[in-house]
């Protein structure tokens, strides 16, 4: 009998695939990564992850029946025990079932998760909340995602949708969401909505550094908008400002509710721009904040970036 000494895990995200092989102590042996085409639905995904998994064991030079699992993190609402997809907005998914259909393509057993549970247990075994023993995972991306750790451990609730801060309601007949609703936290404070209002304020004639990507239809990445912050572009530090103080209010919120140990904040959003962003968050956090402003000093920027959920794979990967 072969020896399953290494794990695929990856992280499906809006906009790319990441996909990596370890082995089991956590040391990355080979990586992949692919833009996410959600034009062809979830079946097409699931294709283009099988063969970035495909290629991933092939550099490697290894056999599929040597790999113990395929850890998938993915940004929806998923019941981990049955792999069903009951809905993934940002990737236009509804009731769809992405264990089953991996098995078309593999062997090899899969773990599916939320991906914002999957990076939180990252973040809680390999990154900065190790000692943190009730915390909120706050990522900030395509879409705002969230994951709770209550007594060191996952809190998925009763129908595995805890977590899910992007959908709170923030602003009543706000923007509309990836969801169909109104005004949710992630239609006001994400990534997409940032570069959303920077694109109308420029059509509508503002100035900004950013106005080629406009005028030319390119999409707006997060580098582009961390460079407009270091070359202090007005438009985009005014509604990166708006943002940041959203974040701010509604983590002050929740923490109100949790009494947290620490609130982790990760996602390509911060990753890019966080030094403008951290400042800015915990000053409204602290206005809104029962406690004193010192309790601001528990909001914390993960180092894993876009491995958070890469190291919570082999956590899920070690629980099958």
């Amino acid at each position: 009998m072969t020896h399953k000494k290494y794990i695929v895990s990856v992280d499906l995200g809006g906009t790319k695939i990441l996909s990596v092989l370890l082995d089991k102590k956590g040391n990355k042996l080979e990586k992949d990564k692919c833009p996410t085409d959600t034009s062809k639905g979830a079946k097409k995904i699931v294709s283009d992850i099988s063969t970035s998994v495909k290629d991933l064991i092939k550099k490697a030079n290894i056999k599929e029946k040597e790999v113990k699992c395929i850890a998938l993190g993915v940004p929806g609402t998923v019941n981990p025990k049955n792999g069903l997809i009951f809905s993934a907005p940002n990737l236009g998914i509804t009731n769809f079932n992405i264990k089953d259909e991996l098995k078309k393509y593999f062997d090899i057993p899969a773990a599916v998760e939320n991906d914002a549970n999957l990076g939180m247990l990252g973040i809680k075994h390999y990154g900065v909340a190790k000692k943190a023993n009730n915390v909120l995972g706050v990522f900030v991306g395509t879409g705002i995602g969230g994951a709770l750790i209550f007594d060191g451990k996952l809190y998925r609730g009763s129908d595995f949708s805890a977590g899910e801060i992007g959908h709170i309601l923030v602003r009543k007949n706000g923007p509309q969401c990836g969801c169909g609703r109104f005004g949710c936290f992630e239609a006001v404070a994400s990534r997409t909505s940032l570069v959303r209002d920077i694109t109308v304020d420029i059509k509508n004639g503002s100035h900004s550094i950013l106005k080629e990507y406009v005028m030319n239809n390119q999409k707006i990445k997060s580098k582009a908008l961390a460079d407009a912050i270091k070359n202090q572009d007005d438009l985009t530090i005014k509604h990166l400002t708006e943002k940041s103080e959203v974040i701010g209010e509604v983590l002050a919120s929740l923490d109100n509710l949790l009494d947290l140990d620490a609130i982790v904040l990760a996602g390509g959003l911060i990753e890019a721009t966080g030094k403008f962003m951290l400042p800015l968050i915990k000053k409204s956090f602290s206005v809104v904040s029962l406690k004193s402003s010192k309790n601001s000093k528990k909001i914390i920027v993960s180092k894993l970036g876009d491995y958070a959920a890469v190291y919570g794979g082999i956590v899920l990967a070690n629980d099958i």
